[in-house]
């Protein structure tokens, strides 16, 4: 997404643009991490001390901005990212939450995630984040294996990760867990058997993500001067189908690309983002999408606070989109998800004539990389492996 940064914020929404008609997700970025892991490029920053009660202070008040702007919705979820949001008081947590509560009419089955790193809270911390109203925890163990935890970073042992998960479980209803595989080395027995270990564990969603070389990361500074060579990606193309047919074969199949639950334990948050729903986004780097509008927060910490402290909210960016900018992101989103989309209804929703050239469409369908279900179109399992190379083709 181009930046820009006018300081005149343009307020027009879209004529015609439904996409507020649903509920709606709360995100909250906290920014702060203990270190910089050398895959993240996250908006995540390290710094010597936070001052816990400005923080509070800000985010209360860039939710209330968000409240103003979106008054009277149903609050489906809300879902604290970042950096590292356990390392968040617990009072802040709890305070964000009420004044969500407040701002908005909650679902009686409001999901509320926190992620956490296994090496930045205790068992008292779980208690007091459960206490505040988290009820989903969603925790980075990344590997069960030492050695690759000491590659990618981390600064917890497998040891302490199983330990803090074990603490998760006793405290939260839901509870998810990361790891990152395609590692250097990485082979199908290797990671066959940390899956297997995984879905032992009894949690009903899990989050398996390819290990990718971003720009302007640690990783990316390290490949450039051969230090290490990446998985090339015929071999992870081949975890990535070993995933998906472990995971299906255990009961929690993918239901997106890195994603995986038993039936009912989807995250509803991201379910919302990627059904192209209307999620308001606070705190730095925060992103939004509300009634047409593409919303983005100061990235850098000390600006988000300066920028709170002038204007009330946090926000650099507000943008209306336009209905085939909204087509184009309706349509990433939503075929990342195994229940894929439905073009006609998605199409209509958001204000365009069409969604995608049907007769891309069934040329893919005729080599086996999408496929119809009445009137939804999806991607095969073979198509996800070529996602990019499809949506460029079938977007009309």
């Amino acid at each position: 997404m181009a930046p820009h940064l006018s300081p005149t914020l343009v307020k027009k929404v879209l004529p015609g643009n439904r996409l507020g008609d649903e509920g709606l997700a709360l995100y909250v970025h906290w920014p702060f991490c203990v270190s910089k892991c050398p895959y993240c490029d996250f908006n995540s920053h390290v710094r010597d001390g936070v001052d816990h009660e400005a923080w509070r202070t800000a985010l209360l008040a860039d939710l209330a901005h968000e409240a103003a702007l979106l008054p009277g919705r149903r609050l489906t979820s809300i879902f604290f990212g970042g950096g590292t949001p356990s390392l968040m008081e617990p009072a802040t947590v709890a305070a964000v939450i009420g004044a969500a509560r407040e701002a908005w009419p909650a679902s009686d089955d409001i999901e509320i995630t926190l992620e956490a790193n296994p090496n930045s809270v205790e068992a008292a911390r779980f208690a007091d984040l459960a206490a505040a109203g988290v009820n989903r925890l969603s925790l980075g163990l990344q590997s069960f294996d030492d050695a690759a935890l000491a590659f990618l970073g981390r600064a917890h042992s497998a040891r302490e990760g199983l330990a803090a998960l074990e603490v998760a479980q006793r405290h939260f209803g839901r509870v998810s867990f990361d790891l990152i595989y395609a590692l250097p080395g990485d082979d199908d027995a290797r990671w066959a058997a940390m899956l297997d270990r995984a879905i032992a564990l009894g949690t009903e969603h899990l989050s398996l993500y390819e290990l990718t070389i971003e720009p302007g990361t640690r990783f990316a500074s390290m490949v450039a001067k051969r230090e290490f060579e990446p998985l090339d990606a015929e071999r992870a193309a081949e975890l990535f189908e070993l995933t998906a047919e472990r995971t299906a074969a255990a009961g929690i199949p993918a239901y997106e690309i890195s994603n995986h639950a038993r039936a009912g334990a989807e995250t509803r948050h991201n379910l919302t983002y990627w059904r192209y729903g209307d999620y308001a986004g606070i705190g730095p780097g925060a992103h939004g999408r509300r009634g047409g509008m593409r919303t983005m927060r100061h990235r850098k910490p000390e600006n988000f606070l300066t920028g709170v402290a002038r204007n009330g909210h946090g926000l650099v960016e507000e943008e209306a989109l336009s209905p085939v900018e909204a087509a184009r992101e309706a349509l990433v989103m939503g075929l990342r998800l195994a229940e894929g989309i439905d073009p006609v209804a998605l199409a209509e929703r958001i204000g365009v004539e069409r969604l995608v050239d049907d007769a891309a469409v069934e040329r893919l369908t005729g080599h086996g990389l999408l496929e119809r279900d009445g009137k939804r179109l999806r991607t095969t399992p073979g198509g996800r492996l070529l996602l990019d190379s499809i949506l460029a083709e079938i977007a009309a």
